[in-house]
């Protein structure tokens, strides 16, 4: 029976590159693996198919042998061999890694255990929302986390108290296992251990073999002056414990503040829009406004004031870490339009409207003098 052309085997065109070449082999390969396919002789079949062409099209030399003389490049000693070569496992090693790894239990660079099964535990997250008031000052903060710790009872090997783990029967203790497909080797996960390389045949009852229990702590976690919204603090080993003695894994605070009915911030500064009346704007005057510290400031307004001025307060804004810096805090105003007026109060408005000029309201009267000059007067 003839072979068939390697470029229909991987379903490619001849111009394929090396990028197609191995997408398509890899999409492939998954598709006819016999671990796939148990005792399917048509498909490890196919499988050696797909391996023989991929192994010549991704070699530059043997694929321009190949596109000139076909099959027969390979044959009656023309100096290409299209099996297994010396190097084909180590060629292969990353495409392995990818197609093997998604079901064999982890492979490559996924599963790593320490030895005797001791795997570290996992990350936690904890989101924690805090004032802004608290964010200014810094405080100390308590919270409940219910996470799994060490077992007291086996110390974290997971066998009863008075017996031990002993070495996996099946692996020797290495966590894996071989098996030969065809022309090279698979290495899997062991199934007896799960890749731990220990087995307990005397599981502790207060932690059914795993190593650890559920319990909720109490921590400390301490918020500096001056944290921004979004910041991530890191309790090292405070984290969900490792399986059989493992290391722990580590504690991640999200810390969110919450808005303020007053103050937006940016960085170290702060912002605050205070509306005022429209007799204080046109007259003068002031306000008090507080600050985080608990203090209060004296803001002047000059007379003639407009929507918008902005007064800044040095260094009246969130203190900036890991110094003794503070921003500032702007007061942005808001002239009020006075509302339900009384008779006598529409009287005098009235009155000084009459009684305005231009030098009243420099701003209207250049803009509709400009809108005039526009539109022809």
């Amino acid at each position: 029976m003839a072979k068939r052309d390697y470029y229909d085997v991987l379903g490619v065109a001849r111009t394929a590159d090396e990028k197609e070449l191995k997408s398509a082999f890899r999409k492939l390969a998954m598709q006819y693996h016999p671990d796939r396919n148990p005792g399917d002789a048509a498909a490890e079949a196919s499988f050696k198919e797909i391996n023989e062409a991929y192994e010549v099209l991704k070699d530059p030399q043997k694929k321009a042998a190949y596109d000139r003389f076909g099959h027969a490049a390979f044959e009656g000693g023309r100096g290409f061999g299209a099996g297994a070569g010396d190097g084909f496992g180590a060629s292969m090693a990353d495409i392995f890694d990818d197609i093997f790894g998604e079901f064999m239990g982890g492979g490559g660079r996924r599963g790593q255990r320490s030895a005797g099964g001791r795997e570290r535990g996992a990350d936690l997250r904890y989101n924690l929302e805090i004032s802004l008031e608290e964010a200014f000052t810094g405080k100390t903060v308590e919270i409940d986390v219910p996470t799994s710790i060490t077992c007291v009872k086996c110390s974290g090997s997971g066998a009863k108290p008075g017996t031990q783990p002993t070495t996996c029967r099946t692996c020797g203790g290495a966590g894996k296992v071989r098996a030969s497909q065809g022309f090279f080797t698979i290495e899997r996960t062991c199934p007896t251990c799960h890749g731990r390389g220990e087995t307990i045949a005397d599981p502790c009852d207060m932690c059914a073999g795993t190593g650890r229990t559920t319990q909720e702590r109490t921590l400390s976690v301490n918020i500096p002056a001056g944290i921004e919204d979004g910041t991530r603090i890191r309790l090292a080993g405070e984290g969900e414990a490792g399986l059989r003695g493992g290391p722990s894994g580590d504690l991640y605070i999200f810390l969110s503040i919450r808005p303020h009915e007053f103050f937006q911030r940016d960085g170290a500064d702060l912002y605050c829009r205070v509306p005022i009346s429209m007799t204080t704007a046109a007259l003068g005057g002031g306000f008090d406004v507080p600050t985080l510290d608990g203090e209060k400031t004296r803001v002047r307004v000059p007379e003639g004031s407009q929507t918008g001025k902005q007064f800044r307060l040095k260094g009246k804004g969130m203190p900036v870490m890991r110094s003794r810096d503070f921003g500032d805090m702007y007061i942005s105003v808001v002239v009020e339009t006075p509302q339900a007026l009384t008779r006598r109060q529409r009287e005098l408005l009235e009155e000084f409207e009459r009684e305005s000029s231009g030098e009243n309201h420099p701003e209207s009267t250049g803009f509709f003098a400009k809108m005039r000059d526009f539109f022809g007067g």
